[in-house]
């Protein structure tokens, strides 16, 4: 627009007549638009898919239009806030991130309504990997025998002392895994470390860990992840 008033500048009529008349041109724009404008109803699929085709057309989408349209309503659809007086927030910054999976096609993309972590089970061969509706304990504490801040002595005088030491951590993995089965969790995921004595007692309870997982690693709640 800048480079059509150009003409306009040499010819030499002042910058606010030409301003003037685009916003009469802008009026009339609006004008027009509210004259075909139709209300939408966002319930109806086939509709909303019909615009996101719209506003999404280009080359690329030609191939691929029906899949982006179906990834993008859906993932709007769940993360979506009602405000009330029909009012309905989508914060895509917030709640929805495009996470890129090497390996397979784009056709493969799809949308996880849930939380996705980059991380295994502990123990893979004896410890669940899918779990329906899980109960899940976040922990931010070390499921191990907890270390001496900087050095600590120990003086063992008798060869009892020893078993004595190992009882004693063997005792407290087992207490904070009696207090943690209490809750009947299916998954426990902890920030810090994870021995093996608490796996043996997790896994022998039918409980899956996952260890060492930052709170930065998994996006807040309701985030809704489309993989590509």
């Amino acid at each position: 627009m800048l480079h059509v008033a150009k003409a306009f500048i040499d010819k030499d009529y002042h910058p606010t007549i030409i301003c003037r008349a685009y916003n009469k041109a802008l009026e009339d724009a609006i004008a027009v638009l509210d004259k075909i404008a139709m209300s939408i109803d966002l319930k109806d699929r086939a509709m909303m898919l019909g615009l996101i085709k719209s506003c999404i057309g280009t080359k690329f989408t030609s191939q691929f239009g029906d899949l982006i349209a179906d990834l993008a309503l859906d993932a709007t659809t769940t993360v979506g806030v009602d405000l009330g007086q029909g009012l309905r927030e989508v914060d895509i910054k917030k709640y929805i991130k495009v996470e890129k999976v090497p390996g397979g096609q784009l056709e493969d993309s799809k949308v996880l309504k849930g939380v996705m972590i980059n991380k295994d089970v502990i123990v893979p061969g004896k410890m669940r990997r899918k779990i329906v509706n899980p109960r899940i304990i976040l922990l931010d504490c070390p499921l191990e025998y907890k270390k001496g801040e900087n050095q600590t002595n120990a003086e063992l005088v008798k060869e009892e002392d020893w078993s004595i030491l190992l009882k004693m951590e063997e005792e407290y993995i087992e207490s904070l895994c009696v207090q943690i089965l209490k809750f009947k969790p299916d998954l426990v995921i902890t920030e810090k470390g994870l021995s093996d004595l608490a796996c043996h007692y997790l896994s022998k309870a039918g409980v899956s860990a996952i260890r060492r997982l930052r709170k930065t690693d998994p996006p807040p709640s309701k985030k809704k992840k489309i993989l590509l």
